[in-house]
């Protein structure tokens, strides 16, 4: 308790001088669990993968989890090609139930990438929060390893586009979260200083280390109630939190 007493403190003491606001975007504002599932449930009905083989889409949801998470760190560690990422992990995901076919996995990944970005869950208090911080002159940016296009759709569908000044995206940086080199760019596009800005996101490994690697701060917004402890400059449970440090 008193160690994050003492955060409070510090954010308290500190705060007016951070002007640029860093978020992610997938799991932080935006809902990608639930929307994911929704946009891999409609893909099951569309392409009618029951009558596949597919009699069971919580399996079929579980084992995509796993597969999409693991190529994720590849693709992150450069160890995998984008567009390469988009249909093997559905490609895996059908090998499971002994459905080798290549050309669905493909039409799989494209449609996947064109219903996700439409679905709009947001997490609790999310256009408040940024409302607020709007209207008390914060700027507003993200850093996202999401693709270009579909953050992009993703904030516009979702209605909280009109709060970034600037969307730092894996592609349009040519770097990825952790790495230092997404921050620095970030950094140079806003036209910030590092010492003026925060970092915000869900991730420990990766919003977080990857931020304090670069040499900005960080909030670690804990929607999941993680109990390990996460090296953060501010820690908070719910977005709406946001509004006591900021």
């Amino acid at each position: 308790m008193q160690e994050r007493h003492n955060r409070w403190a510090f954010g308290l003491n500190c705060i007016m001088r951070y002007r640029h606001l860093f978020f992610d975007l997938d799991h932080t504002l935006w809902d990608f669990d639930s929307n994911s599932r929704e946009a891999l449930e409609d893909i099951y009905h569309s392409l009618s993968l029951a009558e596949a083989g597919i009699h069971d889409f919580d399996l079929f949801h579980k084992r995509y989890l796993g597969h999409n998470e693991r190529l994720w760190d590849r693709y992150r560690n450069g160890q995998m090609k984008v567009d390469e990422l988009r249909w093997k992990r559905m490609a895996l995901s059908l090998l499971d139930f002994k459905i080798g076919d290549e050309a669905l996995a493909r039409k799989m990944g494209v449609e996947f990438l064109e219903i996700l970005p439409t679905k709009k869950r947001l997490f609790p208090d999310t256009v408040e929060v940024l409302g607020y911080l709007s209207e008390k002159k914060y700027n507003l940016h993200l850093i996202t390893n999401g693709f270009e296009k579909t953050q992009h759709h993703k904030l516009k569908t979702s209605g909280i586009d009109i709060f970034f000044r600037e969307v730092i995206t894996s592609e349009g940086s040519n770097s990825l979260k952790p790495h230092p080199e997404i921050f620095e760019y970030a950094i140079l596009k806003t036209g910030g200083q590092k010492r003026e800005s925060i970092m915000i996101g869900d991730t420990p490994d990766v919003d977080i280390s990857g931020a304090r690697r670069a040499g900005i701060d960080q909030v670690y917004v804990n929607h999941t109630g993680n109990k390990e402890p996460v090296e953060a400059t501010f820690t908070v449970y719910s977005l709406k939190e946001l509004m006591k440090i900021f």
